[in-house]
């Protein structure tokens, strides 16, 4: 929608962004936001020494409360709306909102919360290999095609960036995930809604160490935010130390 006013700010809207690699370079799924939220709440928790009575008075933690083994686990809360009044007043460029309003939207987001199979070319293999090893109903299964049944690999959820702007961009997993309906189209798919989800910061040292392109980028990311913070809070402290001797200045 135009303002009227030709100087108006380029707005970045945020976005998550889920990267998969099937081969050798990352797909973005860029899943922008409508609109950007007007607030986010984020919460930093301190990792906290355990309190066992076990514990002996040579423990470095009881000797130095300021020992600290890794970084605050960081969690954002952002509330996100969703509407399809604008492209309902242009039927003919959006179909897809016409049939079934912004349910594909909602979907984009909610299938980050589902885990997918490790590989879909592991999970072929192992399928065949499992078919082939099956006995006959009368025949016991030799040591030899046992040996032949691969187990199936565990599946996980995608790893995914949370992008608000170039000051805030993580790795991040969708720990909560609550859809408010309000108005839905004949079809009663919803046509508008909000979308709370909850995010948890993900520290690549506690990623699985994968030679990938997803996760170097997931630590790249990860290492830029975490640098631009120590950036702007040197920044901070000198201001503070120019304007504590501005009175001793000669200009």
């Amino acid at each position: 929608m135009t303002t009227g006013y030709s100087r108006s700010p380029v707005l970045i809207k945020g976005a998550i962004i889920q990267f998969s690699a099937p081969l050798f370079v990352p797909v973005p799924n860029i899943i922008a936001f409508q609109y950007n939220p007007e607030s986010l709440s984020r919460t930093l928790e301190i990792w906290k020494p355990p309190n066992d009575d076990s514990r002996t008075k040579d423990d470095p933690s009881i000797e130095n409360p300021q020992l600290q083994p890794q970084n605050p686990e960081e969690s954002f809360n952002v509330v996100l709306e969703l509407d399809a009044t604008d492209e309902l007043e242009n039927p003919i460029a959006h179909p897809q909102t016409v049939i079934s309003g912004i349910a594909d939207r909602i979907a984009a987001l909610e299938l980050l919360t589902y885990p997918r199979p490790a590989g879909a070319a592991a999970g072929l293999l192992t399928g065949s290999l499992s078919v082939q090893a099956s006995p006959a109903p009368s025949a016991a299964p030799s040591d030899a095609t046992k040996a032949r049944v691969l187990p199936a690999e565990p599946e996980k959820v995608p790893l995914v960036l949370l992008f608000f702007g170039p000051g805030r961009i993580v790795p991040v997993r969708i720990t909560t995930f609550t859809v408010d309906e309000q108005a839905f189209n004949t079809l009663l798919y919803p046509i508008r809604a909000k979308v709370t989800v909850g995010l948890k910061v993900l520290d690549p040292r506690g990623l699985k160490a994968e030679d990938t392109g997803v996760y170097k980028l997931a630590k790249a990311s990860y290492d830029f935010t975490l640098g631009q913070k120590k950036a702007l809070a040197l920044a901070r402290n000198a201001e503070n130390a120019i304007d504590a001797l501005r009175p001793f200045l000669p200009f």
